[in-house]
């Protein structure tokens, strides 16, 4: 399946081959072993669709809400058209199908209830979290260090609304303006902006700074982090990013890195004080607070280690599964409904 890269054409194309091995799929699985439930996580706000052709024979859907697409749209676009109040009426079906619905936190708990007009007792918040057992901090992968004396890392998407120009112009900040040389930086994943953030980091003549690992999973994913000091969230302030629990920073407390990221609702809500946070959209003080953690190794470890104590006491998968497990308590009892 090729991944929609520009406009929203490529998009539709994308979106229409996907649904078309939806339903096929989900006939081949009917045809050996019929379902009651459907847990459709978004993006696209589309899988209602799908649930829609179930639910005469009693399939009922959980809506997995995980991105405002609205608002994504917004941000890989920059303005509001038609297709963002279309992108609205397909959230609100998304809502109107589903019988539960799950929110990654507090801010799309409210979408479901205000914009998606759900009960509060069919919204339940299931926070994405690593699990506990499996990011462990360790002395990672002395490869992706390149023998520098501070590594700083990003993992995730790398896409237009991740902003990774302006990563790009915090190290070049950092580098240039602080005299922070004896550094590296460490950017794991894939996505539409890889190519442009490599043309980026070539044209400011930073290629010795970096590595780009492509996607790692699992035990090569957990040892690149563990080999890094500082995790980045570069994530711009805007309505989305607001909203929006960051995995990837879930996964840097996780292991104890101190992180640095621009001061977003959600954001703060997750790190609290294990972050340091960048004045809005503003690439060098993003620089500046990266500075401050690269001179100073003994706030790291605290930042770290309260990190790593708010994943082990609030915020790890386990405290998330029992309210997963009261979504599909609560779908269930409206199976004969």
């Amino acid at each position: 399946l090729a991944e929609a890269r520009s406009g929203i054409l490529d998009y539709a194309r994308e979106y229409s081959h996907a649904i078309w091995h939806w339903f096929r799929l989900a006939k081949i699985v009917w045809q050996r072993c019929p379902f009651d439930v459907i847990q459709g996580c978004n993006p696209p706000d589309l899988i209602f669709i799908l649930a829609l052709r179930y639910r005469w024979q009693g399939v009922r859907y959980m809506f997995d809400h995980h991105d405002v697409c609205p608002e994504l749209l917004v941000a890989k676009f920059g303005k509001r058209s038609i297709v963002y109040w279309l992108m609205r009426l397909l959230e609100r079906l998304s809502f109107a199908v589903a019988s539960v619905s799950i929110a990654t936190n507090e801010s799309f708990r409210k979408i479901a209830i205000t914009r998606g007009g759900k009960s509060e007792s069919d919204v339940f918040i299931v926070r994405s979290a690593p699990n506990i057992d499996h990011f462990i901090p360790a002395e990672g992968e002395h490869f992706y260090r390149k023998k520098a004396k501070t590594v700083l890392g990003y993992v995730g998407v790398i896409g237009v609304q991740e902003g990774m120009e302006m990563l790009v112009s915090a190290a070049s900040h950092l580098i240039r303006a602080h005299r922070q040389t004896d550094v590296h930086f460490v950017i794991i994943g894939f996505g539409s902006a890889l190519d442009s953030m490599i043309r980026q980091v070539s044209d400011l003549k930073l290629t010795e700074y970096f590595t780009f690992t492509g996607a790692l999973y699992q035990t090569d994913l957990i040892a690149a982090l563990n080999a890094i000091d500082i995790g980045l969230a570069c994530d711009p302030k805007n309505p989305m990013n607001d909203m929006s629990t960051m995995n990837k920073v879930m996964e840097y407390m996780a292991l104890g890195k101190p992180v640095v990221q621009f001061d977003l609702v959600e954001g703060r809500v997750s790190a609290g004080s294990a972050s340091l946070y960048a004045t809005l959209n503003d690439p060098t003080d993003f620089a500046d607070k990266i500075n401050l953690l690269v001179n100073d190794r003994d706030l790291r470890g605290t930042m770290g280690a309260e990190g790593r104590r708010r994943m082990l006491n609030e915020l790890s998968w386990t405290y998330s599964e029992p309210h997963l497990l009261a979504a599909y308590a609560r779908i269930f009892s409206k199976l004969k409904s």
